[in-house]
């Protein structure tokens, strides 16, 4: 997470020991919360890979989740340039805010955000009754139809872009991204699996 030279870097004595912690979701990208640490909620959330902070109300170590089991499970945490605040990469488990939403600074929220929700939407509606969504049924008719839908798309997708029609282009990608989540979906795979090879491939 931080490696011992990150740690000694740490500019305590700037921030008079309470350090800025922002806490990010780890795949959707959207800021989840924001609250301070000491030394010792650090510490804490190093040994126990769940966020730590120092509740400034409550006047002690504060794990965030500790009454809702609504922990935020950490990936990384990354000093900033100036090593006097961190950005925390997490994965939630539930609803961040007390508000019962998933960031505490909702409804703001990025492009990509909304694009993680609709794969999680899409994910519950894999044992869903055929008739109550369009995205049930399809998930009833197999993975042969889907790949089929899939295909039909990006043909219609290309298309649109040859003839230069930028609202259809639109609305066929738009068919086109719905429909591959679905086909990932169905085979038990997600964007992170396709992102994480764009970056291996990239490196």
């Amino acid at each position: 997470m931080l490696t011992e030279q990150q740690l000694s870097r740490l500019d305590w004595e700037k921030t008079d020991g309470m350090m800025p912690a922002i806490v990010q979701h780890a795949v959707s990208g959207e800021v989840l919360m924001h609250g301070y640490m000491n030394q010792q909620a650090l510490a804490e959330t190093l040994t126990s890979a769940k966020v730590t902070f120092w509740s400034r109300t409550k006047q002690r170590l504060w794990t965030k989740g500790e009454t809702s089991q609504h922990y935020l499970h950490v990936v990384s945490i990354t000093p900033d340039c100036d090593n006097d605040t961190l950005l925390i990469m997490a994965n939630p488990a539930g609803a961040t805010c007390h508000l019962g939403t998933s960031s505490c600074f909702s409804p703001a929220a990025a492009d990509w955000t909304f694009l993680y929700q609709l794969e999680q939407i899409l994910a519950a509606r894999k044992d869903a009754d055929p008739e109550s969504s369009y995205t049930a049924r399809l998930y009833a008719s197999g993975t042969k139809r889907i790949a089929q839908k899939v295909g039909e798309e990006g043909v219609e997708t290309a298309l649109a872009a040859t003839v230069n029609d930028r609202e259809e282009l639109t609305n066929e990608a738009s068919d086109l991204v719905y429909h591959l989540l679905v086909l990932l979906q169905d085979q038990d795979l997600n964007l992170s699996a396709v992102i994480d090879n764009l970056r291996q491939r990239h490196k």
